[in-house]
């Protein structure tokens, strides 16, 4: 037998890593079944319920029977049409509904848009931290991610100078993220103004995620990369979703927008995979956006609550230094300095271990900086209730404070 026939799983799939926050949510519930009284920080979830009128749409969807039956590959004409006008008024982005693609979800919209942009051998710049998701979809289609590290001493940001430092002829996308997941960090006008005149001039595409568009706080302003620098020309694709800002993370709908090849390659992708997105969700998405933002409002007001609360604690911690974040919902400490240390009988060396000790010596779930290319970090979702968010810091207070 030859070793093409003896293979079972393809190379392409066996060299996929597993998403990181998902798994350490998922050993988070499972703990929670089976009695444990656990604090999961893993999962990006906001802990509110879903807007009742969108909700309300979506009952009246179930209702109709033309929501019973295929819809265009591409999405409802209705919410293209509604994402379109929803981007006008957010970013200041002016499309049509035909460059609006409707997917399964943000994380499917990227995925779409590896597979649209890149052949094997392409260069996608992806700054760490980084999301876990973004090289392992740009790499699943033969593109590379070429990484680029940040750390605290420039606000886990790049700058013009470390992405000329990594171009290549090679290179094909930058992947852009403001409000950042795991970090918080935003980007100011004067940034993105570089960032954007830099793609421009060199060709380069940029992959901008605004899943986060609308957590920002300190009064820091929404803004949009393509939105913003016009010289781009078409060489831009943005990718978002109701899941944070409407608190709809299991309805599953998210979209695409760039130029029309784009989008015309990647609908035909979609319609080979999963042709349109479930119709009820679309019909519940068409409420989301086409309503005021007085639900998303509220949430930040909670969100920016616990950013505050969080990373006081956080720092409080000897051992612990964590940057005040600018946007989405996390906190990302560095641990360091509780690494080598004796806690409770155990030593950890990495970020990974010391995840593993707060898990089975509290009941804390945490991901490890490990997921995101950026070891000797934790990430903490502060999208959970108050209660639990201090009880949750708190615990881990007390298992570092004797680390020595």
């Amino acid at each position: 037998m030859d070793n093409a026939a003896a293979r079972r799983v393809s190379e392409r799939l066996g060299a996929l890593q597993p998403s990181a926050t998902l798994a350490v949510d998922a050993r988070a519930k499972a703990l929670k079944a089976a009695g444990e009284n656990v604090i999961g920080f893993g999962a990006g979830e906001p802990d509110f319920p879903t807007p009742e009128a969108i909700v309300e749409a979506a009952v009246a969807a179930c209702r109709d029977p033309k929501n019973h039956k295929y819809t265009p590959a591409a999405g409802l004409p209705e919410l293209r049409e509604a994402v379109a006008g929803k981007t006008l008024r957010d970013s200041g982005l002016e499309v049509s509904a035909s460059q609006v693609l409707i997917t399964n979800g943000g994380k499917h919209a990227i995925a779409n848009a590896f597979a649209a942009l890149l052949d094997p051998g392409d260069e996608v710049i992806v700054p760490a931290p980084y999301w876990t998701t973004y090289p392992e979809s740009a790499a699943l289609v033969g593109g590379v991610p070429v990484i680029i590290s940040t750390d605290e001493s420039t606000g886990f940001k790049v700058t013009v100078e470390m992405l000329e430092a990594v171009r290549t002829p090679q290179t094909k996308v930058l992947l852009f993220v403001s409000p950042s997941n795991p970090t918080g960090a935003v980007y100011d006008a004067a940034e993105i103004d570089a960032i954007g005149a830099w793609a421009a001039e060199h060709g380069v595409w940029v992959l901008a995620d605004e899943i986060y568009e609308h957590l920002t706080y300190d009064g820091t302003p929404l803004l949009s990369l393509p939105a913003r620098v016009p010289a781009l020309g078409d060489r831009w694709v943005v990718v978002n979703g109701v899941a944070k800002t409407y608190a709809m993370t299991g309805w599953r709908v998210g979209w695409m927008i760039g130029p029309s090849d784009i989008i015309a390659a990647a609908t035909n992708l979609q319609s080979q995979i999963t042709s349109n997105v479930s119709n009820v969700p679309q019909r519940a998405a068409i409420a989301a956006v086409s309503g005021d933002l007085d639900a998303v409002a509220m949430m930040r007001e909670a969100f920016d609550r616990r950013r505050l609360t969080m990373t006081g604690m956080l720092n409080d911690i000897e051992g612990i230094t964590c940057l005040e974040p600018k946007g989405a919902f996390y906190c990302f400490p560095n641990v360091t300095g509780l690494l080598g240390k004796n806690i409770r009988g155990r030593v950890a060396t990495t970020s990974a271990e010391l995840a593993e000790i707060a898990i089975d010596e509290v009941k804390v779930a945490l991901v490890p900086g490990e997921a995101f290319g950026s070891p000797g970090y934790f990430r903490l979702s502060y999208a959970l209730g108050d209660e639990d968010l201090i009880e949750g810091v708190s615990r881990l207070a007390e298992l570092f404070a004797d680390a020595g």
